[in-house]
């Protein structure tokens, strides 16, 4: 992210003195989730492919029929990876054939988070054996990013205010120029399958908060 010291400045326009301090402000809002996307699915490995896939099927028919008693609809639950990779040995410098690896990852959305650990759960209770991500999100994410950006501004004004008393001089309250200059939005919060496999209790999943933030670069003038 690009940050940027207050300064100030004099200029010249069609012979009269502009007086400008210029600034940047930054605004942050910290938002508690409210959705998850976890992303799961299951790796199955034989020398026969077609036994490969049926073994990989079985495993994900499993894995939704336990996440709809969880009154997980369908339409909740996509694929979003399905990729099957042939596997080989290197022995004494020899390729050989071991045959071929299928792995097949669904998308479950949910808007209760706190039955994130649950949904990991259940899915590896019916054979999930790849967790590859859990993401936090916020469902109406533009309230707080317009809030952040809000801060942004007043927090630049502020910085020019306090320029302005320091120099002894009167800034103009409406700036000249306002311009964002960067948003950032929290990022996927990753899991760890180890843990998950090893662990015999429920799997704890702490969400935490999101930041929103927003900065932007602010031009104000000022007289004697």
């Amino acid at each position: 992210m690009y940050y940027q010291q207050p300064s100030y400045r004099n200029t010249q326009t069609s012979g009269s003195k502009r007086n400008m301090i210029r600034v940047t402000g930054e605004g942050i809002v910290s938002v508690k989730p409210d959705k998850a996307e976890i992303t799961l699915g299951a790796s199955t490995e034989d020398k026969q492919l077609e036994v490969a896939q049926k073994n990989n099927a079985m495993i994900i028919s499993n894995i939704k029929k336990g996440l709809n008693q969880l009154d997980i609809q369908d339409e909740q639950i996509k694929t979003v990876n399905y990729s099957i990779f042939p596997q080989y040995d290197y022995v004494e410098g020899k390729q050989i054939f071991r045959g071929y690896k299928v792995e097949h990852l669904l998308q479950i959305s949910i808007n209760d988070i706190e039955n994130a650990g649950l949904v990991v759960d259940t899915a590896v209770k019916n054979g999930a054996n790849v967790v590859s991500r859990i993401r936090f999100s916020v469902g109406d994410s533009i309230q707080y990013e317009q809030q952040a950006l809000s801060i942004a501004v007043i927090n630049a004004y502020q910085k020019a205010d306090t320029i302005a008393r320091t120099l002894g001089v009167q800034l103009n309250k409406v700036p000249i120029l306002v311009a964002e200059i960067g948003r950032q939005r929290g990022e996927p919060i990753p899991f760890q399958m180890t843990a998950l496999v090893k662990s015999e209790a429920a799997t704890p999943i702490q969400p935490g908060t999101l930041e929103m933030r927003s900065q932007v670069s602010a031009e104000f003038e000022f007289h004697s």
